[in-house]
């Protein structure tokens, strides 16, 4: 009996020996796992301060992206202001060009205008001319003009005519209507000698001699101005037909 009393307190304190160990151990593990939570705080601390500081980092470097896009932006705005600018430098260009244009348009509309009233007035004129004449021919036999022997000895003593040559000017048309044509006639009397040349005046104008004097053209005779292609012509009705160029002295 001893003897098994001995043996069973041998195995329970075997048993004992045995447990407490294991006991330890595990306080020891316990014990050790907030140490190793403890250590791996840091860790976890650093891996999130580590997108904290490249957020940090990444400022700077976007600050200084946006300086560089400010400056870029500012140094481009020239260029656009220059390329806005163009366009309207050019249109500003191209207004006196326009306005260039536009008065050589004006200029040359008036010059035509001015040519097309000329030829107009001509044609008028020539048509009246032509008609004057027509009626010339019609009453050249009743309109035989009657002279003395005073007034053939008077012809007979005038001196030759003294030419002038042709000349460009122009009497207006509204004058030449009203004072002038086959509606108007005169009789001339007896030229004048005006600065060496034979002169004759009427209707507020002189008048030089192109072409000798007709032989059978009296300075009494009824005798008219008109206009005929471009040239003044002295135009005597009992001579239908015959006619005498003249200038316009001015």
């Amino acid at each position: 009996m001893k003897v098994l009393g001995i043996i069973s307190t041998a195995t329970l304190f075997l048993l004992l020996g045995t447990a407490v160990p294991v006991l330890a151990q595990g306080d020891h593990q316990e014990e050790a796992k907030p140490q190793k939570q403890e250590q791996a705080k840091p860790e976890r601390q650093q891996q999130e301060a580590k997108p904290a500081k490249q957020e940090q980092q990444a400022k700077p470097a976007q600050r200084e992206g946006q300086p560089k896009a400010a400056t870029q932006q500012t140094q481009n705005r020239p260029a656009q202001h220059e390329q806005q600018a163009k366009p309207a430098k050019q249109q500003q260009q191209a207004k006196p060009e326009q306005r260039q244009e536009q008065a050589r348009s004006a200029k040359q509309g008036n010059q035509q205008q001015a040519e097309n009233q000329q030829q107009r007035t001509q044609s008028n004129n020539q048509q009246q001319g032509e008609v004057a004449q027509q009626e010339d021919r019609q009453h050249a036999n009743n309109r035989q003009p009657q002279r003395s022997a005073a007034d053939e000895q008077r012809q007979r003593s005038q001196p030759e005519l003294r030419l002038s040559a042709r000349g460009e000017g122009r009497i207006p048309d509204d004058r030449f209507r009203s004072n002038f044509g086959r509606r108007h006639e005169f009789r001339i009397g007896s030229p004048r000698l005006v600065d060496g040349y034979s002169r004759f005046q009427y209707g507020g104008y002189w008048f030089g001699f192109v072409q000798p004097w007709p032989v059978d053209w009296y300075y009494t005779d009824d005798v008219y101005v008109d206009y005929i292609n471009g040239q003044y012509y002295l135009c005597n009705p009992s001579y239908p037909g015959d006619q005498i160029a003249i200038s316009v002295v001015l």
